[in-house]
């Protein structure tokens, strides 16, 4: 089926039928401005997109609102959404979503599952859901919105935390499973969060937690072990992802909290909001990223010691023999899902190329930043350039004070099978789809 769509005003747009004698009805056609390359993709835009701000070329609309804390999100062969959540009056951790005439917009709209949680994902025929301190699937047929089959725990046993505790995952194309294991601590402290505390040397907590840990996607009963740790150093990966150009996994890390609260001699309230970095890993087997023991300076890019651990924000010392980030981001920008784009739909200069959702972060009152969508250029497994504003406008207004104050707070990325950019927000419980409506000489 094709659909046409008018490029002039981005209204929404009504799907035209492709009859079998070739003729097209109930079109509303004010004007078509994409060239041929992606003239079979379906867009369908509101007037305003949604509020956002996108680059030439781009609009959105808003597939559904007011779903509850929507976290992650994944999207059928069909069109169906799937979204985590945290937080629902349903109670249910899972929310889907469908179409059923083609305008983009959810007309049903179903909760199941389980427990809360913010991973979430589908492979063949089963969809993956990560609570807490479990993940499980539900088989699925494919024309089914809700998930007939039972629930089959893939692996638990993670321990409980009350901070860090979401279980975001992703799989390579061998049936392998990756899951971040946050550290329940902002500097592995003595004394958690308290001035003048130092740092435990080593971190305890190393042991089973700040890290990635590797399963199978496919057995069941498996059990959270030390033994399957992946890569290490990661205080918590929230955007975690398998980029199958690349066949590797990536990961961005939300930097340590509180410089200038513990440190005052050493940061000033501004230099806190701005550090540390917030980090881009390429993960691979054995890495270790050096949380708590160093922060990375974007400004400097320079991996130092932390002030718990000795360091003055300039001393370099350990840190030497970790990894650094293959992109770095100002602090507390507070980075909740990363995608790298796998549709036709967009521009070519955009495929293979690096999504990142920015949800803000309490830590850089009254300095607010995040709330935006990111894209960065890749060559292969690198960045091939600088990262640039994809998507804004999702706080709503143009100053905030701390994040209670954003209208919407972007957390999950996905791509639909038509090459459509799906985010959501876990502040309003909205969700988005993204499309490319220009030229590519836009």
């Amino acid at each position: 089926m094709r659909y046409l769509h008018s490029s002039a005003d981005r209204s929404r747009v009504v799907p035209a039928l492709l009859l079998a004698v070739g003729v097209l009805v109930s079109v509303i056609l004010v004007g078509c401005g994409q060239d041929s390359a992606l003239s079979d993709s379906v867009v369908a835009c509101a007037p305003d997109d949604g509020g956002l701000a996108l680059p030439d070329g781009f609009c959105a609309t808003v597939v559904a609102e007011d779903l509850g804390t929507t976290r992650h999100l994944t999207v059928a062969a069909n069109g169906d959404v799937y979204a985590a959540v945290r937080d629902t009056t349903a109670e249910a951790g899972i929310v889907a979503l469908r179409d059923t005439d083609n305008d983009y917009e959810a007309d049903q709209t179903e909760y199941f599952g389980d427990g809360s949680g913010t991973g979430i994902g589908l492979r063949n025929g089963y969809l993956y859901f990560g609570a807490d301190t479990a993940l499980w699937r539900y088989e699925r047929a494919a024309d089914e919105l809700v998930p007939s089959g039972d629930r089959e725990i893939i692996v638990d046993g993670f321990p409980e935390e009350r901070q860090h505790a979401v279980k975001p995952f992703d799989f390579d194309g061998d049936g392998h499973l990756y899951v971040n294991v946050g550290a329940p601590s902002n500097a592995c402290m003595e004394q958690m969060r308290t001035k003048g505390s130092p740092g435990q040397d080593p971190c305890p907590l190393l042991e089973q937690y700040a890290g990635i840990w590797q399963y199978q996607a496919e057995e069941t009963g498996q059990t959270h072990t030390p033994d399957a740790r992946y890569a290490s150093g990661i205080r918590n990966a929230v955007a975690l992802t398998w980029n199958e150009d690349a066949d590797n996994l990536y990961a961005v890390q939300h930097g340590r909290d509180q410089l200038h609260q513990f440190f005052p001699e050493l940061y000033s309230p501004e230099e806190s909001s701005e550090l540390p970095a917030e980090e881009f890993f390429k993960v691979d087997d054995g890495d270790d990223f050096g949380w708590p023991y160093c922060y990375y300076d974007w400004r400097t890019e320079t991996k130092v010691l932390m002030p718990e651990y000795g360091g003055d924000g300039e001393t370099v010392g350990r840190c030497d023999q970790f990894e650094d980030p293959i992109q770095a981001f100002p602090g507390h920008w507070g980075p909740n899902a990363v995608l790298f784009y796998d549709g036709d739909q967009f521009p070519d200069r955009y495929r293979a190329g690096a999504f990142i959702a920015w949800h803000g972060s309490w830590n850089r009152t009254p300095y607010q930043e995040g709330y935006k969508v990111t894209f960065t250029p890749f060559k292969g497994a690198q960045p091939s350039g600088n990262y640039e504003i994809f998507a804004d406008g999702f706080a709503g207004r143009d100053s905030l004070r701390n994040p209670g104050q954003a209208e919407h707070r972007p957390t999950g990325l996905a791509v639909g099978p038509d090459g459509g950019l799906y985010v959501s927000d876990d502040e309003n419980g909205t969700i988005w789809r993204i499309v490319y409506e220009g030229t590519e000489d836009n």
